[in-house]
């Protein structure tokens, strides 16, 4: 998939649930990204960041996230990146892993 924008579409139209993306909602609240990051660490089910996407979303000060439900808004997947075409990648290797292990469900 080439562009942002037809990756978002993806998700969207295959996601039973939602999609929400926020970009640096950190600063919102006049936070660096280091602390927004530190204080994930105290979440009931802290994201597994990598500690390189990490270095590189406290280097740049940008936090980018994505929560989408697949199939439904029982279960859900959350990913965090500096990048969003990476982010985006990742969203949507997850979405085709999920729907692989269901396979009355296809990506359209």
């Amino acid at each position: 998939m080439s562009n942002t924008a037809e990756k978002l579409q993806l998700l969207i139209r295959n996601c039973r649930a939602g999609v929400t993306l926020r970009v640096n909602n950190h600063r919102s609240i006049c936070q660096t990204a280091a602390r927004a990051l530190d204080e994930q660490k105290d979440w009931l089910c802290p994201p597994e960041i990598e500690d390189s996407v990490r270095a590189k979303m406290i280097e740049t000060n940008t936090i980018i996230e994505i929560h989408f439900y697949p199939r439904g808004s029982v279960s859900f997947y959350e990913i965090f990146h500096h990048d969003l075409d990476t982010l985006l990648d990742e969203a949507i290797a997850c979405l085709r892993e999920d729907f692989a292990s269901h396979p009355k469900i296809e990506i359209v």
